[in-house]
């Protein structure tokens, strides 16, 4: 579960599922896992992209080794000390791997209960602290799944399907639509929609990003000459900026200078 809540922390859930099978059938349990090397980590993580993401899990699954005798963490504050977990991971795993009755609060379910509960956008702590509170005590995570999908099949961003959804007879938003068909909350509007909030991503196309993806793309299969890094980085111009994000690369764990050229650890 924890793995593949940390894959799925930046990618879409169709890109995670031959990547996982694949993460799992080479380390099926949180000790191979510990004691296996970072660059087996980082090359079984090939195609999901954020590699840092794999440097924390693997941390993390040594961290379950020598604290919890290799089993993943079933309290939240444990949860929180492992590295690349932040709040939304932990309920997660334990909503939906233990079973507890806990709130578990994305983008989908933050917008479900802005629109559906409420009728006005709800601030992170605020839709914690209803999702916490609407958990009912028999099979809550069947509850959290009910809101992701929700979530992403009617109750979505732009145009949402309010035929469809089950909860229409006692929406807020919907009610507050038809009592004032004027009101500027149109649904499927950026104006009008309470759970609304737009977060643009940086370019990736000439990032250091998109270099940094290239570098460990190549270091995968082969380690690197120095003389090679902007070339590998697709920068065959930039030495001075292939060398930053190499350093980077080591810096943070993920790499390491060996034999004179740059590899993974």
């Amino acid at each position: 579960m924890l793995v593949s809540e940390v894959m799925l922390q930046q990618t879409q859930a169709s890109r995670v599922v031959e990547p996982f099978t694949r993460f799992v059938a080479r380390f099926p349990t949180v000790a191979e896992c510990a004691v296996a090397s970072v660059g087996a980590v980082v090359r079984a993580w090939a195609g999901l992209g954020y590699n840092r993401r794999a440097l924390n899990l693997h941390r993390a699954a040594v961290l379950v080794v020598d604290r919890h005798a290799g089993r993943v963490p079933d309290q939240l504050d444990d949860l929180l000390r492992l590295p690349g977990v932040g709040p939304y991971t932990a309920r997660a795993v334990l909503a939906l791997a233990y079973g507890r009755r806990i709130g578990v609060v994305d983008t989908n379910v933050s917008r479900v209960l802005s629109r559906a509960v409420v009728g006005h956008k709800l601030e992170p702590q605020d839709a914690q602290r209803l999702a916490d509170r609407l958990v009912p005590a028999r099979n809550p995570w069947l509850f959290t799944q009910a809101l992701f999908d929700l979530g992403a099949r009617c109750c979505t961003a732009h145009a949402p399907r309010c035929g469809s959804c089950p909860l229409a007879s006692r929406c807020r938003w919907a009610e507050a639509e038809a009592a004032e068909p004027a009101n500027s909350a149109c649904k499927g509007t950026a104006s009008g929609d309470p759970a609304r909030a737009v977060r643009r991503q940086p370019p990736f196309a000439g990032s250091d990003r998109e270099g940094r993806g290239r570098l460990v793309g190549v270091l995968r299969s082969s380690s690197i000459a120095p003389d090679r890094l902007a070339a590998a980085a697709g920068w065959p111009g930039d030495e001075a900026r292939a060398r930053r994000i190499a350093e980077d690369l080591v810096s943070e764990g993920l790499a390491c200078w060996r034999g004179g050229e740059l590899a993974l650890r």
